[in-house]
């Protein structure tokens, strides 16, 4: 008999944002396979005697390949298990949930998606700032900073240049100074707003405040290696 798969969106990291529901499969699973910014106190919740995998991909070190995972998913529930597949943020925000619901489905494993809260309105709630207003951000655009290569991926930039959007950039810092250049060559001031937001939800959380041009200039010195993301549009100014 096949068990079943939960996708499980943590939040940003913080475990006081893990909706209800998220608490509760974590209670009931056999097995929990998680990412790297899935860990930590959100794995209080997991009940003794779970099995904990981790099989975290980060930029830069070795990981899983997501063959590997989605394998792994097929395998536990095809011993009858409940299985929790943990990812951060919202697992269809750029999490690779299409390919895992891709092998569960050929495997006839029955699966959820419990939604999680996105870093992006995270970042925009620690930095008390709404995602959009009435007159002058009436759309939010979430992109992704890199494609399979670690480059940064075809994009629209027509779009991604719209002063009156707000626009999310994940994994953006090894490719922003490029998209920032880019950006400015279709039209956007290259003092638009931006904030660098660093390990939301998390401890040695840091918002840095500034614009494109200036963020980009910084991004091409120093990377560093806390996950980020960059939001910028007219919402992203200065605190006053």
């Amino acid at each position: 008999m096949s068990g079943f798969v939960s996708f499980v969106g943590s939040g940003p990291g913080d475990p006081e944002l893990l909706t209800l529901k998220a608490v509760a499969r974590l209670g009931a699973a056999d097995v929990v396979l998680f990412d790297d910014l899935s860990s930590g106190p959100l794995l209080s919740h997991v009940r003794p005697g779970a099995d904990l995998v981790a099989v975290g991909k980060r930029a830069g070190r070795a990981s899983p390949t997501q063959a590997h995972v989605s394998r792994l998913l097929v395998d536990h529930a095809a011993t009858g298990a409940r299985v929790v597949r943990l990812k951060s943020g919202d697992p269809a925000i750029f999490g690779r949930l299409e390919e895992e619901i891709l092998a569960l489905r050929a495997a006839r494993i029955a699966f959820e998606i419990v939604p999680g809260v996105t870093s992006a309105s995270a970042a925009a709630a620690a930095a008390a700032i709404p995602l959009t207003r009435r007159l002058n951000a009436r759309r939010v655009q979430f992109v992704t900073g890199h494609d399979v290569t670690g480059g940064l991926p075809t994009l629209n930039m027509a779009a991604l240049a719209d002063s009156d959007a707000t626009t999310v950039v994940f994994m953006p810092k090894r490719t922003f100074a490029e998209l920032a250049a880019r950006l400015v060559d279709h039209g956007l001031s290259p003092d638009t707003p931006a904030l660098l937001a660093e390990n939301v939800g998390n401890s040695g959380q840091r918002l840095v405040r500034s614009t494109i041009a200036a963020l980009a200039q910084t991004l091409r010195v120093e990377i560093g290696t806390a996950p980020a993301l960059i939001l910028y549009g007219p919402l992203m100014e200065e605190e006053t």
